[in-house]
């Protein structure tokens, strides 16, 4: 029998995107940490191990909670206006979801190595990922950390000045929470 659950984005259970910037004028641009406040993730266990995800992700749900470096420090606005930015990219209207299915799950010293299907901006690309699985005081916290490439998925990185600053094209997506 295959027991499921489904975890949902809080204060404890976080998905982050950061971006970095390059070219010329790189030193300009901030490299933002943007937060997804609204996903589910199902969670397919059998005998007590993990053996299927499925994610969702809502695209508008994006928030720009930091922007490091750049000219100027960050403030409401110019997270307003990244944030803008980053949707127009993503194409949001048209693609309001993000979404990950495994199609393979195998068991690894830390947890698992997820093997499955990322779609991004109505992409398809397989996609795995190394799901860190740790006993945390009273808890189990499962945790995250890959690159995407956002070209991978036909979404030019934002830029200004003709090229001079632009969003570099990987990403890093990290993820944690509790089980």
């Amino acid at each position: 029998m295959t027991d499921t659950r489904t975890l949902r984005a809080s204060d404890d259970n976080v998905l982050e995107v950061r971006t970095g910037v390059t070219g010329k004028a790189s030193s300009m641009g901030h490299r933002l940490t943007l937060v997804m406040r609204e996903w589910t993730a199902t969670v397919s266990e059998k005998a007590g191990e993990l053996v299927g995800v499925d994610v969702t992700v809502d695209v508008d749900s994006l928030t720009v909670t930091h922007g490091e470096g750049g000219v100027t420090p960050m403030f409401g606005p110019e997270k307003a206006m990244a944030r803008s930015n980053a949707l127009k990219k993503l194409h949001s209207k048209d693609f309001p979801t993000i979404r990950y299915v495994t199609t393979e799950v195998t068991g690894t010293d830390e947890g698992y190595r997820l093997t499955g299907t990322l779609t991004v901006h109505g992409t398809e690309r397989p996609h795995t990922v190394d799901l860190r699985v740790a006993r945390v005081e009273e808890r189990w916290r499962a945790s995250f950390e890959t690159t995407v490439a956002q070209t991978d998925f036909g979404i030019e990185p934002y830029s200004q000045m003709f090229g001079a600053m632009k969003v570099v094209d990987d990403v890093v997506v990290t993820f944690d929470a509790g089980l």
